[in-house]
């Protein structure tokens, strides 16, 4: 029997698409979500960003965690904030990682999970972009 490939759920899409937006808006940079339910059994989403400081990291994780707790969802566990360099929310269907630049370009989980698709997020453009 072939396993049918399905994706990752609409619920666990819209978390990342939340957290993401939340990181976005504090300045993150290279936003990226991966469907990773194809490849893992552990979870449906990866939600990788980048930070430009470990205080700038540490803000990202609390903006994110602080917008899923507004529609009630909290982490099963948080791990690195006491770094700061690559910190990590696990919420089960959703894995956020967020990283110094130097942090995620060395360990390039785009690289390890290439096989992902990648879910749209398109980030707002601010207006001191604009």
């Amino acid at each position: 029997m072939t396993k049918q490939l399905q994706g990752a759920s609409q619920l666990s899409t819209e978390l990342a698409l939340v957290a993401a937006q939340a990181m976005d808006d504090k300045k993150a940079e290279d936003i990226l979500i991966l469907d990773v339910s194809n490849l893992l059994v552990v979870t449906d989403v990866f939600l990788l960003a980048t930070g430009t400081s470990t205080r700038h990291v540490r803000s990202l994780m609390d903006d994110a965690e602080l917008a899923l707790r507004e529609i009630d969802r909290r982490p099963i566990r948080r791990e690195g904030a006491e770094y700061g360099e690559w910190v990590l929310l696990d919420y089960g269907d959703v894995v956020i990682h967020v990283f110094e630049k130097e942090t995620r370009a060395y360990y390039d989980l785009e690289r390890l999970w290439a096989d992902a698709p990648r879910i749209a997020f398109t980030p707002r453009v601010s207006e001191s972009d604009s």
